[in-house]
This record gives structure tokens, sequence and C-alpha cells, in this order.
């Protein structure tokens, strides 16, 4: 019965993948997928299952996760709207210069998603600078994808400490840890992924150079070049908002579990009410599982604060638009991923899966299994948090076991499997992928290979962090 539920649950994951790459909605068939493979193993189990695993484990993201995706989007949107954004890709593409286009890009796509932008705003903010500055240099366009990807969503995504993405606030939940995890680890693999990336895209650079290979002929979604006359805010200015957004982040990752007991205990005197039994209003919250959640809601709401003070006058014509549109899309995204989260809830019920989990167990260095494990489902379902989501979702317990068993810090191990998830999710099906060759008017035939190689550096990134753990003892 273990390995037809094993068979069942492959195949289940083989459809959730394909339906994915064609374009259709995992909000849909992340659901129909789990379902199906409830219809062959346990059928008279499929209603229950949907609305008491399915369902709860997608609330219980939604309930984590979305004021990070919305507040996160919309600070994004307003960084686009009040111009800070431009001026800041402006001021660091004239700085670095032409000489070193490929960092310039990088750079920009860094400082955005460091300072708390969206990645998928951060590519719609890059792109027409990048796309100006590959130009004047004749570097091929094919390469353009895979340079905002390492800026974007490479080691801002996962690896850098105090990055407000949510691929760096997932472990925290599972984890008690915060977003400032393993700090030296995570400025090692970033260091390691920045440095090994730009080669390879310089490597790549000089081999179309001496081929006479250059910019090329393009008209779709080619941007106009900018105007040398536009007006931008001064980009000190601008960066105000990102400055704020990191450092209150930090402030509130110390002091918060210094204003709040360990566990906070909600009881009917708190929730009053004359006719619920008193028992049933009693709820305990742990806050060591929150407060790297807290910390960024604060920061992102002082972060979007300090726009409007800045730039109160250009944003409030359009804020109800825009703020409609940031909200929409903060729920596109986290409905994906909390659909994922819910599949992977009831893929880890059945029976099949004690088998896979068995499997990926006897791998016999927790940091390894770990980094294997959440690179495997990230790779899966195109999604570093929702391969994330599925892994820790389904074995942080037995994850964090093994740690503590091998006496190796928790900080550790967030930041190994917040890095890992960053690695096998931008295979050709994953949202960002998709999303950064549609802005660039690029297809994967032509820039794929690029941003897959990419992809192979950033599977080796966690094991070069473990490596560099082991050898050092540095957290």
């Amino acid at each position: 019965m273990d390995a037809y539920s094993l068979i069942v649950i492959l195949a289940a994951l083989a459809f959730l993948i394909f339906m994915a790459y064609r374009g259709h909605s995992v909000i849909l068939f992340a659901p129909i997928a789990a379902l199906l493979a409830v219809l062959l193993t346990h059928p008279s189990l499929i209603l229950p299952v949907y609305t008491n695993l399915f369902m709860a484990k997608m609330v219980t993201f939604v309930q984590n996760y979305f004021p990070i995706f919305m507040l996160g989007a919309l600070f994004g949107k307003l960084m686009e709207t009040s111009g800070f954004a431009k001026s800041i890709a402006k001021a660091v593409v004239k700085r670095v210069g032409a000489r070193f286009t490929m960092l310039a890009v990088i750079l920009v796509g860094g400082i955005l998603t460091y300072g708390g932008v969206s990645l998928f705003v951060a590519v719609f903010a890059v792109y027409p600078f990048a796309a100006e500055m590959f130009r004047a240099a004749n570097i091929p366009k094919k390469l353009l994808p895979a340079a905002i990807a390492m800026g974007a969503f490479s080691f801002t995504m996962d690896a850098l400490p105090g990055t407000p993405q949510i691929q760096n606030i997932i472990p925290t939940t599972y984890f008690g840890t915060t977003s400032f995890a393993a700090p030296v680890l995570g400025i090692v693999g970033s260091i390691f992924v920045l440095a090994v990336g730009l080669l390879y895209l310089e490597r790549e650079r000089r081999k179309a150079q001496a081929a006479g290979e250059g910019y090329g002929d393009h008209t779709l979604n080619e941007p106009a070049p900018s105007s040398p006359d536009e007006k931008l805010v001064n980009p000190f200015l601008a960066a105000i908002p990102l400055i704020i957004t990191w450092v209150a982040n930090l402030v509130f990752t110390k002091t918060l579990p210094l204003m709040f007991p360990k566990v906070i205990e909600f009881s009917n005197t708190a929730v009053p009410s004359a006719t619920a039994d008193p028992a049933t209003l009693i709820t305990k919250v742990t806050t060591s599982g929150s407060v790297a959640t807290w910390a960024l809601v604060a920061a992102l709401v002082l972060g979007i604060a300090t726009i409007f003070a800045l730039a109160g006058k250009k944003i409030a014509p359009v804020f109800i638009p825009n703020s409609k549109d940031a909200i929409a899309g903060s729920l596109l995204a986290s409905l994906n991923t909390a659909s994922e989260f819910g599949f992977a809830g009831v893929i880890a019920s059945l029976s099949g899966f004690r088998v896979a989990a068995d499997a990926l167990m006897s791998i016999p260095n927790p940091l390894v299994r770990i980094s294997v494990t959440v690179n495997a489902l990230a790779g899966c379902v195109g999604s570093a948090s929702g391969g994330l989501s599925m892994a820790l979702g389904a074995m942080a317990d037995r994850f964090k076991a093994d740690a503590l068993a091998a006496n190796i810090p928790l900080d550790v191990v967030a930041r190994v499997a917040s890095m890992a998830s960053g690695g096998m999710d931008t295979l050709p099906h994953n949202g960002a992928v998709i999303t950064v060759l549609m802005v660039t008017g690029m297809t994967h035939r032509q820039s794929y290979k690029y941003i897959f190689a990419v992809t192979i550096l950033k599977i080796l990134a966690p094991f070069f962090v473990i490596g560099f753990y082991y050898l050092t003892g540095l957290v």
C-alpha cells in the first residue's frame, strides 16, 4: 500500500508541475492534485481532507504571512510610483558605469530587494535601465534576464541576513529564529553567489563578444531610451525608505522579544463573551515563532509612512488604483503559495509520503538532508516559498530534533533551509522566471539556459555554506 501511495503522490506532483508549466493557476490545481491523490488512496476521506486538512493548512499560511505579502507589495508599488526606485537604479548605473554593466544591473536589483521591494516589482524597475546599459555596451540581450535574476532573486532573497523577502521569514516560524539568523553564514553564502554568478555572466559576455555577437535587434517590450533631461529625486533621498525599513527590522527584531513574554495567553477576560464557554476563549501564542513577522510588518509600515512623508503629493492622486493593484497582486502571490502549502499538508498525510521522507531522512548529515529536501520540493512546485513551506510544514519537527541532537544551532538550520529554497525553484515553470522573461521580451529558448546556470549555482550555495560552517564553526 505504501508503494502504491508513493506512486500516487509522484503522479499528483507531476500533474501539478505540468499544469503550472502550462500556465494554469496553482490556486485551482493544487487542491485538485491533492484531492486526486486522496481519491486514489482513501476515497471516502476526500471531503473531510479538503475542508479539515487542505483548507486548514492554506488558512494557516495566510494567517502567518499575508501581512508580509500585502505590505511588501504596497511598499514596492509606492517606491515605483514615487520615482524612488527609478532614481536609485539610475544612480547605481551612473556610479558603476558601462564598464561594469553586469555588476550594475545585479546591484540595482539587490539594493531594491534587500530594502524591501518585492522581487517581482524589482524586475519592472530594473529592466528599462538594464536594457539601456546592455544596448550601450553592446552586450547580447539574451544575458539580460539572468543578470536581473541574479540581482532580484538570488542572494538578497534568502541569504543576506535581515532580508525582508518571504523566503527568509518562513523558517523563523518553525525554528523560532529571526530574519537575521546565522549572519556570518548568510554573508558568506551571498559573496559566493555574487562572485561566482558574476564570473559566469562575464565569461558568457566575453564569449559572445569574441563571436561578434552584440545586443541584437529586438522589438518586443523594448524600452525607449530614457531622457537625459528627466528630473528624478535625489538618490540619497530615494534610499531613505529602504534604509529605514532595514534598520527598523533589525531594531524590532532585537526589541520585540523584550516587550512580550515568551507565551501570551488570551483569556476570556481579554475576549469577553456572555454566552461562550470561557474555556473556548483561552488561546496561547508562543511569541518566538512570530517575532520575525511582527518585526518585518512594523518595519514595512514605517517604510510606507516614510515614502508618504517624502513623496505624498506625488503618490496621493494615484494611491487608490495603485494600492488596489498592489493588494490584488499580493492576494494572488500569497494564495498561490498557500495552495501549495495546503497541497503539502495533504501529501504529507498519505502513507506513501513516509516512504519518501524516510528515504530523505536516511541522508546522514542533518544540514545536507534539509538542503536536499527543500531544493527538491522547491523544484517540484516551481516556487521557493512554496517548496520551503511544503518541506517545513511536513518535516520541520524532525529537522529540528535531528539538528538539536547533533548540536547544530537552529539559526544554522534556518539559514540553510532558506538558502536551499532558492536553488531548484527557478525551473522553467517558476513564476519569477516567467515574469522576467515576459518583461524583458525574451523566450525560454533564448535566455533560460543562462538563468538555469544561475540556478545550478544557487543549488551549490547552501552546500558551500554547510562546508564553511563545519570548517570554521562560525554562525
